[in-house]
C-alpha cells in the first residue's frame, strides 16, 4: 500500500505542536491542519465524492485549497486542480473531460462554473464554495464546520490516480496530465533529497499552487513534515519580508519571481540569508541573472528542467558555478538522450530534441490514448524542446522546436538573441519571436520591457542587440516595447500571444 493521504495524519499524530502551515496571518500546527484535512474529507464525501471520482477546484491560493488537496488523497478522490484565470470554454472543456463529482470554488468563479456545466451539458457537480453567499451553493467553511474529524482513509494502490493537471482546455483539445500515487510519491522522496530538505525545512511557495511546479517543493515539504508557508500571489516586497521574518530555507520562484526580487528595491542579500535554495524552474532563467544571483547569494542556486509529463534535469547549487549556462543533469533513475529527426543519438555538442524517461513519467494524458501515443514513445517522453549535452552529459537547452526561428532556410534560436538582449541596461526582460517577412518567410523581432524609469527608442534598442550577436541571420528587424508580457497561470511567457498579431490572416508558427 502506498497511501499519500495517511501523511497529514501521521504527521498530526507524531509533530502536533510543530507548524505546518503559514498562510497570511493563519499559522496551523499539524494537529489543527491535520483536523482541517479531516473535515474536508468528509465533508466531500458527504456531498458524495467517492474512490475514483474527480474533485475540481477553481481557486485562487487559499487554506481551502491546500486543504482539498490533501483531503481529495484520504479518501482516493481524483485531485483536478484548475486555474481561476481559465475562460468560460476552457472550463467547459476541462468539464466535459473529466465529468467531476464536485467542484470547489469561490463566489468570484461561481458563475463561470454554472455558464461552463451549461455550455458542456453535464449534470450538475456538487458545489462546495469558499466564501460563498448563495443558497444553492453550500459554504466550505459550514459543510467543513459540521463534519467530523474522524477519517476513516480509502485504502488506494500506487497506481490509482492522484491528479489530473490540465495543461490545455481553451481550444477544445484538452490535455489531462495524470500522476499516480506513486508518482507524487517520487516527487516527495526524490526531490526532497534533490532540494536538501529535512523536518526542519521552512518552504515557502509565492506563486500560484495550481501549477504543477508548486509540487516540486510542496511534496517533499508535507511528506518530511516540514514548514509550509505560501502567499496569496507573488509579490517581491512580501516574498522578501517573509524569508527574513520566517527564516525561510527553501524557495521555489519562476524566472519573472527572480528577476522582480533581485530588481525590488526592498532587496539586500543578507535580508535572503536563510536560504539554502533558490529554484528557478518553469522557463529559462536568462545567463545574466542567473550571474547576479550567484554573485548576491552564493551556493543556493538550483535550476530545474523539466515537463509536467514526468521527466526533469537538476542543476544542483554545486555546479551551479562550473556548469554555468546548464540546467544540469538527469537525476538517479532517470535516463536522457538527444535524438535527431530520425530518432538517431545526437553527438555530445549537437542539437537534438530532448527525450527522457524516469519514475514520474506519466501513464499518459486522461482520455487521449492519441496524444499519449504522440508524447511517449517506446517508453521515451518526447519533449518537443532542443538541446545538447556536453562531454559530462550536462544539459543545455537551445528552444522549443516550435519557437524556433527559420529564416530563409536558417534555424534561428530565440535564446540566443534573448541572452544578448537582455545585457542592455534598460531591458528588464525580453521575448524573441518570429514575425512574417517577405524575403525570408520570418525574421526576429524582439519584445521588450523596460527598467522602471528607462527612456530609449526601440531603433535604437534594435540597432545595440544587432551590432552584438554572433551572426547576421540572428538581427532583429524590430523592437517593440511592452508595458508586461503575457503569462500563463505558472508564470511563463506566451510567445504565442506575442506572435499572434503578426501571423494575422497567415499560417503562424503557434
Amino acid at each position: 500500500m502506498l497511501e499519500l493521504g495517511s501523511i497529514v495524519a501521521c504527521h498530526a499524530k507524531f509533530r502536533p505542536n510543530s507548524t505546518a502551515v503559514v498562510f497570511e496571518d493563519e499559522r496551523l500546527t499539524w494537529r489543527a491542519f491535520g483536523a482541517r484535512v479531516a473535515r474536508c474529507a468528509n465533508a466531500l464525501r458527504d456531498l458524495g465524492v467517492h474512490k475514483g471520482d474527480r474533485v475540481v477546484t477553481v481557486l485562487g491560493n487559499c487554506r481551502a485549497l491546500l486543504e482539498v488537496y490533501w483531503a481529495c488523497p484520504s479518501i482516493g478522490a481524483v485531485l483536478v486542480p484548475s486555474s481561476p484565470l481559465l475562460t468560460a470554454a476552457g472550463f467547459a472543456s476541462l468539464l466535459h473531460d473529466c465529468k467531476p463529482a464536485c467542484v470547489v470554488t469561490d463566489r468570484a468563479s461561481l458563475r463561470a462554473i454554472r455558464d461552463a456545466q451549461d455550455a458542456a451539458a453535464l449534470a450538475p457537480a456538487a458545489l462546495l464554495v469558499v466564501d460563498a453567499s448563495d443558497p444553492d451553493a453550500p459554504d466550505y467553511e459550514a459543510a467543513t464546520a459540521r463534519a467530523g474529524e474522524t477519517l476513516v482513509p480509502e485504502a488506494v494502490t500506487p497506481d490509482d490516480v492522484f491528479n489530473i493537471m490540465y495543461t490545455s482546455g481553451t481550444t477544445g483539445q484538452p490535455k489531462g496530465i495524470v500522476h499516480t500515487h506513486f508518482i507524487r510519491s517520487m516527487y516527495a522522496l526524490l526531490m526532497g533529497a534533490a532540494w536538501r530538505m529535512t523536518p526542519e525545512s521552512v518552504v515557502l511557495h509565492t506563486g500560484a499552487i495550481v501549477f504543477n511546479g508548486a509540487f516540486v517543493t510542496l511534496m517533499p515539504s508535507f511528506y518530511l513534515g516540514g514548514t509550509y508557508v505560501f502567499h496569496r500571489q507573488f509579490d517581491a516586497a512580501h516574498a522578501i519580508e517573509t524569508i527574513e521574518r520566517e527564516r525561510v530555507t527553501h524557495v521555489m520562484l519562476v524566472p519573472s519571481q527572480i528577476i522582480a526580487i533581485l530588481n525590488a528595491p526592498q532587496f539586500r542579500p543578507e535580508r535572503l540569508a536563510s536560504l539554502e535554495m533558490m529554484l528557478s524552474l518553469g522557463a529559462p532563467l536568462h545567463q545574466e541573472y542567473k550571474e547576479r544571483l550567484n554573485a548576491a547569494l552564493p551556493d543556493r542556486f538550483y535550476e530545474l528542467y523539466g515537463l509536467t509529463e514526468g521527466f526533469v534535469t537538476i542543476l544542483d547549487r554545486s555546479e551551479a558555478i562550473r556548469k554555468a549556462g546548464s540546467v544540469g543533469k538527469p537525476p538517479p533513475f532517470y535516463r536522457m538522450r538527444i535524438v535527431h529527426d530520425d530518432g538517431s543519438d545526437c553527438a555530445p555538442g549537437e542539437v537534438g530534441e530532448i527525450v527522457g524517461r524516469g519514475p514520474i513519467l506519466m501513464p499518459g494524458y486522461y482520455n487521449r490514448p492519441d496524444l499519449t501515443a504522440e508524447a511517449i514513445r517506446d517508453g521515451w517522453l518526447h519533449t518537443g524542446d532542443l538541446g545538447y549535452v556536453d562531454d559530462d552529459g550536462y544539459l543545455y537547452l537551445v528552444d522549443r522546436k516550435k519557437d524556433m526561428i527559420d529564416s530563409g532556410g536558417v534555424k534561428v534560436y530565440p535564446k540566443d538573441v534573448e541572452e544578448i538582449a537582455i545585457r542592455h541596461p534598460a531591458i528588464l526582460e525580453v521575448a524573441v519571436f518570429g514575425v512574417p517577412d517577405e524575403k525570408w518567410g520570418e525574421t526576429p523581432h524582439a519584445a521588450v520591457v523596460l527598467r522602471e524609469g528607462e527612456n530609449i527608442a526601440p531603433d535604437a534598442l534594435r540597432d545595440w542587440i544587432n551590432e552584438r550577436v554572433a551572426a547576421r541571420y540572428q538581427r532583429v528587424s524590430a523592437v517593440s516595447i511592452v508595458p508586461s508580457f503575457p503569462r500563463s497561470a505558472a508564470g511563463k511567457i506566451l510567445k504565442r500571444e506575442l506572435r499572434a498579431p503578426y501571423w494575422a490572416g497567415r499560417k503562424a508558427k503557434i
